[in-house]
């Protein structure tokens, strides 16, 4: 391992931001998944493990990596081939145990749903073991595809959690959720501390551990209630509607379990505040805002005090801002977050990044007042080979003001160059201005990218977002026409080599581009798209959300069938790449069947490619790599 001990008062010699000409980087560099990745130390600060990427028996996965942080010793504990089983998180118990969160899919009744499980694994015994027994489980009255969610990890009792698992009381509907006090080893004395309530839907607890919060959800109205012991009932703290402008969620306790942190609207944007729930009236003391975007609601806290010491980029504690303060001194070319520290506030994790660093981890110890290169995110992807991401704006035809980023290649041609228009997924979601593996894929092989923050999504105040709902296909597509519009105004884009590419909703924006504005594009590409979204609405109702996905895409058919990409196929006249994975849960592989069909009945130039047993979110390498391959080689033909 690379050791360069950096103290805390000198400032880092080598830059992250090099500029050279345009050099052409591995496809197998873009698609493959971090090097390193969910950094935990345990409780007594002297052991770490982390996810790494791992080649395995000509197999490409990932393995639980154990690092011993006095001795620095490395080795790899387990490995999964992220196919039939994907370790999809990992926190520790204690410090010889390992909670291990796992995804995969089955069928239930017919319908194929995503699971997660909660394993133990002992780090000296080195196997997996349920957290939840077979006979505990045969003998709930329901059984959920989701059983990993821990809702408070016991420090002083580390050999229990508190998970919340439906079907463990009979004091309310079936599905419903108690907080259960359950054995991390498999055993089935396990309590319930909090009987379900009808309609609750997530608990939270304070600091001292007690169950304090419910979300009650009703169709896509939501109560916050509260209670302060087991005594007491439940008291509504606040009422509200999906998307009102009167939210309040919470976000968690302060070390005093009478103050409680939430976010809600303030002049427009989604700001923090704090709430003495003694109070009364509940007054709200606003703790951190903005008046152009909204906040981060990211607690920090005093890893030994369990204080919260700040919020997002805010912080108050002065020994926490003067150790950020030293960080960005010795790495000012990036932007640094504290990811992970011991209880004992002295060993932390730096992640340093920017638009051309995918991610430098570094290894801090404040006694000693030094820190460390510690491993990178992509070992593959050199800083200096990757493309510098801009920040633009630009008005829409209704003249409303759109941010979204532009990404050039690194060559000395920087106009007329061939163009991906790349809308994000969600569609409540937003592009960033950090490290973005397709944007500099795509760049990387010599065309300009250009990512767009169309109304509808997230980060710019409730009314900016609201313009979404039930947009899908109009002002919202609009927008990323006068995006590509913009583009080609400014002299980046070549108007005879521009394509339309995006996953999720940025799939469905692909597609709606190819049918409202053929003559725009010269092809698109639709990863994991929506293009029936009467389909895409029916899917939601075996899930608790239905109402809210009806606010926010609609539910009325003639609408619905307008703004379906599958019904307009005989508008489409240029050449469409369709990648769908089999076992995709939140956007169904019938989806791109539907559109394949549709186009290839109207003799359209078509492509399908599936991937067998692949999610939504690639989680897989190989896939990765066989989508981008296969997105390489269409834009060549293409563009």
């Amino acid at each position: 391992m690379k050791k360069v001990i950096i103290s805390l008062c000198f400032s880092l010699l080598a830059s992250f931001n090099l500029f050279a000409k345009n050099t052409y980087i591995q496809t197998e560099a873009f698609a493959s998944k971090p090097d390193i990745s969910h950094i935990e130390i345990s409780p007594d600060g002297k052991q770490a493990v982390m996810l790494s990427r791992m080649k395995h028996d000509g197999a490409i996965g990932t393995a639980i990596k154990y690092v011993d942080l006095i001795s620095m010793g490395v080795f790899n504990l387990a490995f999964s081939e992220d196919k039939d089983f994907i370790i999809s998180g990992l926190n520790w118990a204690n410090n010889d145990d390992l909670l291990v969160e796992v995804l995969y899919t089955d069928n239930i009744g017919g319908l194929s749903l995503k699971k997660t499980r909660l394993m133990k694994f002992n780090i000296f015994e080195k196997k997996f073991k349920p957290v939840l027994s077979l006979h505990y489980i045969d003998n709930l009255s329901y059984i959920s595809n989701i059983m990993s969610r821990v809702v408070d990890y016991l420090p002083e009792d580390p050999d229990h959690i508190l998970m919340s698992l439906p079907g463990a009381s009979t004091s309310a509907d079936y599905y419903f959720p108690s907080v259960v006090k359950v054995s991390i080893h498999g055993k089935n004395h396990n309590k319930v501390v909090q009987s379900a309530v009808n309609d609750v839907t997530g608990w939270i607890t304070d600091e001292q551990h007690n169950v304090r919060i419910g979300i009650v959800n009703d169709d896509a109205s939501y109560k916050i209630i509260e209670r302060k012991n087991t005594d007491e009932a439940f008291r509504t703290l606040w009422e509200f509607g999906a998307f009102d402008e009167d939210e309040v969620w919470p976000i968690g306790f302060d070390s005093n379990p009478n103050i409680l942190y939430v976010t809600a609207n303030h002049e427009g944007r989604r700001a923090v505040f704090k709430v003495d729930l003694s109070d009364p009236e509940l007054k709200r003391e606003r703790i951190y805002s903005s008046k152009k975007y909204d906040v981060s609601s990211r607690l920090i806290r005093n890893y030994k005090t369990r204080e919260v010491i700040g919020v997002g980029n805010y912080i108050w504690d002065k020994q926490r801002k003067q150790l950020v303060k030293q960080i960005d001194k010795v790495l000012p070319d990036t932007k640094n977050k504290i990811v992970e520290m011991s209880a004992d506030s002295n060993i932390y994790f730096v992640l340093a990044t920017s638009s051309t660093e995918p991610g430098v981890y570094f290894m801090g110890n404040i006694k000693q007042k030094k820190i460390a290169y510690f491993g990178s995110r992509f070992s593959e992807l050199a800083p200096e080979y990757l493309a510098e991401r801009q920040q633009i704006e630009y008005k829409a035809r209704d003249g409303l003001k759109i941010e979204g980023y532009l990404t050039l290649p690194n060559s000395e041609v920087q106009k007329n160059l061939p163009t991906i228009i790349l809308p994000h997924g969600g569609p409540i979601s937003a592009d960033t201005d950090g490290f973005d593996y397709w944007a500099q894929f795509f760049a990387n092989r010599g065309y300009a990218v250009l990512q767009m923050n169309f109304r509808g999504s997230y980060g710019y105040g409730l009314e900016f977002m609201k313009q979404g709902l039930k947009g899908w296909g109009q002002a919202m597509q609009d927008d990323i026409e006068d995006a590509a519009n913009w583009a080609i105004k400014q002299g980046y884009a070549d108007p005879k080599r521009m394509c339309i590419v995006g996953a999720s909703y940025g799939g469905y924006a692909a597609l709606m581009g190819a049918v409202k504005t053929p003559e725009l594009y010269q092809c698109a590409i639709s990863f994991a798209g929506v293009s029936d979204l009467q389909e895409l609405v029916d899917a939601s109702r075996y899930f608790s959300n239905h109402e809210v996905v009806k606010k926010m895409i609609g539910d009325d058919e003639d609408f619905l069938a307008e703004y379906s990409p599958v019904n307009h196929a005989d508008k489409i006249n240029i050449p469409v790449l369709l990648i769908h994975g089999s076992k995709d849960r939140r956007v169904r592989p019938e989806q791109s069947e539907l559109m394949y069909d549709e186009l290839k009945s109207k003799k359209k130039q078509v492509q399908y490619i599936e991937l067998e047993d692949a999610n939504h979110h690639l989680s897989n390498a190989e896939d990765r790599l066989v989508t981008f391959k296969a997105m390489e080689a269409f834009l060549a033909q293409y563009l």
